[in-house]
């Protein structure tokens, strides 16, 4: 930013150098990058993001049903070796597996193995899972208040990487005219190091 400033303050000083006034405008423009170019970019994702991920939450509210399930017994113990299953890894030890059955929205009966909703659980306890027009357990739909969550925090993250990117590439090309400077007064050096302090040379 300071260096930005200095677009003004360099324009007619005697000391500055090409390279400066260079630098100076990269950093500006880093700076209208950063300021204004990303936060857009950041809410133009995040629109979408979020445009995507209600349709989705609308599409699942569609196609998954809350049916009432009932306890029939608890789930038999897992068989041994089933701890070198990775489905089985994933499950919560602590939660407790009964056998319950349900009806369909299509009017069809199932039975299957589920978490219990409430410990211990009893047999003929009632309890509500999700399922899709067909009984088939689904997860519960995404709520559009957390898809407008997620779509925000994709913005933040988007504008986020396009300020992270700018600010590289700002300080990739001072880092090259840094390098050209020490070259430049190298050079100027070596011409100029052989004379140094002699009568005459103009030093």
């Amino acid at each position: 930013m300071w260096t930005a400033w200095g677009v003004w303050r360099w324009r007619r000083n005697p000391l500055r150098r090409q390279t400066d006034l260079f630098e100076a405008w990269v950093a500006f423009a880093a700076l209208v990058c950063v300021l204004l170019v990303a936060p857009a970019i950041g809410c133009a994702a995040g629109l979408r993001v979020d445009g995507t991920l209600q349709r989705a939450a609308r599409e699942q509210r569609l196609e998954r049903h809350l049916v009432p399930a009932v306890v029939v017994r608890p789930a038999p113990d897992p068989i041994a070796g089933s701890a070198t299953d990775p489905a089985a890894q994933r499950q919560s030890p602590q939660r407790t597996r009964i056998v319950a059955s349900w009806i369909a929205p299509d009017g069809s009966n199932h039975e299957g193995t589920v978490p219990a909703a409430e410990e211990p659980p009893h047999t003929g306890d009632r309890f509500r899972i999700w399922t899709d027009s067909h009984g088939r357990l689904v997860g519960q739909p995404l709520d559009p208040s957390s898809a407008s969550f997620h779509a925000g925090m994709a913005g933040l993250a988007a504008a986020l990487g396009i300020g992270a990117l700018v600010e590289t590439l700002r300080r990739l090309v001072v880092r090259r005219l840094m390098h050209r400077r020490y070259i430049r007064l190298d050079r100027a050096w070596a011409a100029a190091g052989p004379d140094w302090g002699r009568a005459g040379a103009g030093s």
